[in-house]
């Protein structure tokens, strides 16, 4: 049995939507379908979920909202109409859609989460409705239903254990259709709340491991994951086939096709992941699999740069000697909720790379004001043009030079290289560059490894 997701730009329009369903149907092993929101259908068109967004907001401010309704509700009866399904049968979307200002909400954020979810909800009711409308055997599951748990804030929830038990209960008929919304889980007190942003990916990867699925398909509007940012080398070579492991690497410094967090529950359940084109759902695409008994075709599988990244840099003579002296500075981060990405370190110094989405100007003076007044460094310096590269590969575990083979290209392009550092798995080495050198970067050492 597949587990098949579609992604926003596979539902944008009716059009679309025919295409899902001809893949849908065209192999019977494809049992649970996972919908998101329809997403743009040309650049300058507006996603359902950006317009569910702008709904809550005006319920929150007591504003009109008739318009941003009909703009949502336009975007479905165009879908139905493609179909030719009967006016009726929206119905009881439209009055949904129409009554979410009514229910009773725990707080702001709860409404927040509930309209953000009809998106993907609506959708999987469509989608079923015009299957049914097709002459196929076709049931719309909720997260209720199915006992999707959630746990964690509204908008950023995490799947419970308890969802894995549910699903092993749940009963369906083999020779039938499920057809569930993405994005979002009920919480213990029976409130929606959604995974972060692209959470589709998400509930696809809960119902391949808690249904025991053999594949998860996740269609989307590329033809695969490739070696490199398309937008940075140009025509990269595709990634036929890759790791659980490499793809959280890769994922962590920005590969943005698949959601990084939708390998958890895949990893858990041991199922290959494939990640496909809906217009040319023909084509391989890569396929993301166990680490175990895999034999890597490259040395390197992929190379990617993030430049989101900051540094916090301290220097103090014998800070080698002070016992829990990187205790004391990750309690100040701690206090203020603040991960931290790296920590490479010498007998003196110490470098702390941070993730800039997660602190602001305020912030960060705040704790460099903390962690002079805690640890007195001779030095304390905040850095906010780091780029991180990292080159990911299976194959590089057992190589030997593929340090030298990665910083000779960028020696050549005089790309400075203030840090350098190898995980402990031996599959990726993060390279720390400056903002301006990511691309240059990138580009040297994909053609170090790929251009020939």
């Amino acid at each position: 049995m597949k587990v098949v997701k579609f992604g926003g730009s596979s539902l944008a329009d009716g059009e679309h939507f025919a295409q899902a369903i001809k893949i849908i149907t065209a192999d019977p092993q494809r049992r649970v379908v996972v919908t998101s929101a329809p997403g743009k259908r040309d650049p300058h068109d507006i996603k359902v979920t950006d317009l569910l967004i702008t709904y809550a907001k005006q319920v929150l401010a007591h504003e009109s909202t008739t318009t941003t309704v009909n703009q949502i509700i336009d975007r479905y009866t165009a879908i139905a109409a493609y179909f030719n399904v009967p006016a009726d049968k929206l119905n009881p979307l439209i009055d949904r859609l129409k009554a979410l200002p009514t229910w009773h909400y725990p707080n702001d954020n709860y409404l927040m989460a509930t309209f953000k979810a009809h998106g993907e909800r609506l959708n999987a009711n469509l989608m079923a409705i015009i299957l049914q409308q097709l002459g196929y055997e076709a049931r719309f599951i909720t997260p209720e239903d199915a006992g999707i748990r959630v746990t964690g804030t509204p908008n950023n929830a995490t799947v419970a254990p308890e969802t894995y038990a549910l699903l092993d209960r749940f009963n369906f008929n083999h020779s039938e259709l499920l057809i569930f919304p993405g994005f979002y889980g009920i919480t213990m007190a029976g409130h929606i709340a959604t995974f972060s942003r692209g959470g589709s990916d998400i509930t696809g990867a809960i119902l391949a491991r808690g249904l025991h699925a053999d594949l998860y398909e996740n269609f989307t509007d590329v033809d695969a994951i490739y070696v490199a940012n398309p937008a940075v080398v140009n025509n990269p070579q595709p990634i036929a086939k890759m790791t659980f492991r490499e793809m959280r690497e890769l994922s962590y410094a920005g590969f943005s096709v698949f959601h990084d967090e939708a390998l958890i529950p895949a990893i858990q359940g041991n199922v290959p992941i494939n990640v496909k084109n809906t217009q040319h759902p023909e084509k391989p695409g890569t396929l993301i699999v166990p680490d175990k008994g895999f034999q890597p075709a490259d040395i390197v599988t992929g190379v990617v740069s993030g430049k989101h990244f900051a540094a916090i840099y301290l220097h103090k003579y014998l800070l080698n000697k002070e016992a829990g002296f990187t205790l004391r500075i990750l309690n100040i981060l701690a206090r203020h909720n603040v991960s931290y990405e790296h920590m490479p370190s010498g007998i003196d110094d110490i470098t702390i790379i941070l993730d800039k989405n997660q602190i602001d100007d305020e912030l960060v003076d705040v704790i460099c004001n903390e962690i002079q007044a805690e640890i007195n460094p001779d030095q304390l310096e905040w850095i906010d043009n780091y780029a991180i590269t990292m080159v990911v590969g299976e194959g590089m575990r057992n190589r030997t030079g593929v340090i030298n083979d990665i910083l000779e290209p960028l020696t050549k392009e005089n790309i400075p290289v203030p840090i350098i550092n190898q995980g402990a798995s031996r599959i990726s080495i993060m390279i720390g560059t400056y903002d301006q050198d990511a691309d240059r970067a990138v580009q040297a050492i994909y053609h170090r490894f790929f251009a020939n």
